[in-house]
């Protein structure tokens, strides 16, 4: 099974630590852009080719569509399957090692697929690339090198959920079935856990393309679940007692919630309650009764928590592995998180204080910022310096403002860098004043400039002081909040 991603220009080594990023970061873009004419383009998605006989087999499956990107511009979902790439068949016309090439030449602008999912057995969209010159660093790719500045808006947190989920052993094609309906218990002191459950489940099937059909659905939804304290309860280990406490992502809340449930590896002995649910999809169109995909949650605990509230946060995460499975146990999610100043600029990854090119319509091109303008200075702080400086200067910042950080903040994210700290609120004053430290070369704090650790006066704009042949301007842009925010499995 093989994950290609096409969004970043760049690859990043999953045990990368955070102050030498910087550094990988510019040469692997070289690497990259040596082999693609010049140009680097991306689509925005991610995929992987799958070997589920039940869905997409042999052919490539979108795993994610990256906000704000020229797929989900046109419209493609999690799960799409890729049938065809500028009208050939993948794996009849086009062999599986060909496909790579295929999205990612910059020789075309445009693209177009076919998909196939619940709701269309062959939609054709086109996506328009967005191109870049292989010599060019976004704003986008500049906020995660510098992550560090401000991990409270850049980072990506891994978290995993007890889940066991099956399919059929048999080469179903799910996407044969189009409608589910529920089961319903006429159990009065029931019903509402039900309720609540169902909408969920409801919720997340029609985004997928199902609809609900009371009359006669293709699979019905039988749901079981119970909370009760540990019969077998006996007494606490000090390492179960020390455990850190375990965070997941709260969708409904939309922020990271910290939950007393114990790690996967704890003795059921020593947990005080236990929460099961779980989910099967019934066949009622060709195998009635023949049970096509399941997925059941069972968690230690070390208090009592809501049924309600329990399915509420993770059935959307359940259904997540439906109707492609990933992981049969124990799945591991990403939740990625960005939130940066966008300008519009594109800096140059040979020379950091040249600009490469400007993006259409951005707050710099209405500000009359050109290409091969230099930059001279970012809010009064000097960009001239070379790549392997400004990466030495990242991790001095680092390792000089660790004592700044909230030690009860701390997290391990998704590259395995153990020591992401949230900076510690009492200290912005001295934070700020690290920021302004010639030392440390943090031009490219402006990107995180609407933060009060960065830039106490809460001045929403940025002076860029820029050098254009014998001329010398100084040039105020306003930049606008870029955010995104999304949850994948690992």
């Amino acid at each position: 099974m093989r994950l290609q991603s096409i969004i970043l220009y760049f690859k990043k080594d999953k045990n990368m630590k955070r102050f030498i990023l910087f550094t990988i970061l510019i040469c692997s873009i070289s690497a990259t852009y040596a082999q693609q004419n010049n140009m680097s383009c991306r689509l925005g998605i991610s995929y992987e080719f799958s070997n589920n006989s039940n869905w997409g087999k042999d052919k490539p499956v979108i795993m994610k569509v990256y906000p704000n990107s020229p797929a989900e511009n046109a419209g493609l979902k999690q799960n799409d399957i890729i049938e065809k790439i500028d009208g050939l068949s993948v794996s009849s016309d086009i062999d599986l090692d060909d496909v790579d090439s295929l999205l990612l030449t910059s020789e075309n602008d445009q693209i177009e697929l076919t998909v196939r999912n619940f709701s269309d057995a062959a939609r054709t969209v086109t996506i328009t690339k967005e191109c870049y010159s292989n010599s060019a660093l976004t704003e986008n790719q500049l906020a995660t090198a510098f992550s560090m500045y401000s991990v409270e808006d850049t980072h990506d947190r891994l978290f995993v959920c007890p889940f066991v989920t099956k399919t059929t052993g048999e080469p179903v094609d799910f996407s044969q079935f189009k409608t589910f309906d529920f089961t319903f218990s006429e159990d009065q002191a029931i019903s509402g856990i039900e309720s609540t459950i169902n909408e969920a489940l409801k919720t997340a099937l029609t985004q997928k393309g199902l609809q609900q059909n009371t009359l006669n659905p293709d699979f019905i939804i039988h749901t079981y679940y119970t909370f009760d304290k540990n019969p077998n309860f006996r007494k606490k280990s000090k390492d179960t007692e020390n455990q850190a406490p375990v965070i997941r992502y709260d969708i409904n809340r939309d922020k990271i919630t910290t939950f007393p449930f114990y790690n996967s590896s704890t003795p059921e002995s020593e947990a005080e309650y236990l929460l099961e649910l779980g989910v099967r999809f019934i066949d009622q169109r060709q195998v009635s009764g023949r049970v096509l995909w399941e997925c059941e949650a069972n968690e230690l605990m070390s208090a009592p928590y809501s049924i309600e509230e329990y399915a509420a946060i993770h059935i959307p995460l359940m259904c997540m592995q439906f109707p492609y499975v990933k992981y049969n146990r124990n799945a591991q999610f990403i939740l990625n998180k960005k939130t940066f100043n966008y300008t519009g600029i594109n800096y140059s990854i040979y020379q950091l204080n040249e600009i490469v090119s400007v993006d259409f319509d951005s707050p710099a091109y209405e500000a009359g910022i050109l290409p091969h303008d230099i930059i001279e200075k970012i809010e009064n702080k000097r960009m001239d310096y070379t790549s392997e400086e400004f990466t030495a200067a990242y991790r001095q910042f680092i390792t000089n403002t660790l004592k700044f950080r909230d030690g009860n903040t701390r997290f391990t994210d998704a590259n395995g860098f153990p020591n992401c700290m949230f900076w510690d609120t009492f200290k912005y004053t001295q934070i700020a004043k690290a920021f302004d430290r010639e030392k440390h070369m943090t031009a490219f704090s402006y990107l995180y400039n609407f933060r009060p650790y960065v830039n106490p006066t809460k001045n929403s704009s940025c002076t860029f002081t820029i050098r254009r042949g014998t001329e010398k301007l100084e040039i105020i842009l306003r930049p606008q909040l870029y955010s995104e925010k999304t949850i994948e499995l690992n």
